[in-house]
């Protein structure tokens, strides 16, 4: 994160809030499974390998979705060059939108969301590598914890504040996700789609990335 300019900064905030809006979305369609956070849903599955190993089978598809939408968003961003924030967006902009279209659907919605979720790491890539995850936050926080230890012993005062941002602004995220699932179900998905929109906008002004 300290390694990106400010308006980069501002669009991986607003990344990370979208996932946890749409996160929190899937998290309460699905009963506790999770469409963006795959260490959770290992977990589920590995426990329920141990007892039920009928429950965990759709847990394993939402997870091979995650999966094959990281695919899709690298390979979508590979060929698009420097324009692949822009098409990545656009990719998930797309997925959403399908899956809003299908409503209530009970398999194929929550799979498409975490398809999208998986393809939305790929905006920020560096080497081929992700170098922002806006869909997990295990190593945010780590980055956050240590920066600030630095900062305690005597670093840099205020390399913590990009990471604690990232953290919080899909925590905010979720918590509007969970806000207005009561009385929109998924058809609040039609919110993350109108934000992914703005955030494919934002791209666009940002212009095309300086590498490939």
């Amino acid at each position: 994160m300290r390694r990106y300019e400010h308006p980069h900064r501002l669009l991986a905030i607003g990344l990370a809030a979208l996932a946890g809006f749409v996160d929190a979305l899937g998290f309460l369609k699905l009963g506790g499974m999770f469409v963006s956070f795959m260490s959770g849903n290992s977990t589920r599955l590995a426990v329920g390998v141990a007892g039920d190993p009928r429950g965990s089978l759709f847990v394993g598809a939402v997870i091979a979705a995650f999966v094959i939408g990281v695919m899709a968003g690298a390979t979508v961003g590979r060929v698009a060059g420097r324009w692949r924030k822009q098409a990545v967006l656009g990719f998930v902009l797309l997925e959403l939108i399908v899956a809003a279209s299908l409503d209530s659907g009970p398999v194929v919605a929550p799979l498409l969301m975490a398809s999208a979720m998986g393809a939305l790491n790929a905006v920020f890539q560096r080497d081929g590598e992700v170098s922002v995850g806006v869909t997990y936050m295990t190593g945010t926080l780590v980055k956050f914890g240590q920066h600030l230890a630095a900062a305690l012993a005597g670093g840099p005062r205020f390399a913590w504040v990009p990471y604690l941002l990232l953290w919080l602004g899909l925590v905010t995220g979720a918590i509007a996700g969970a806000a207005v699932y009561p009385a929109l179900g998924l058809t609040a998905l039609w919110i993350a789609v109108a934000a992914t929109a703005l955030l494919l906008a934002g791209t666009v002004a940002i212009g095309p990335v300086r590498e490939v």
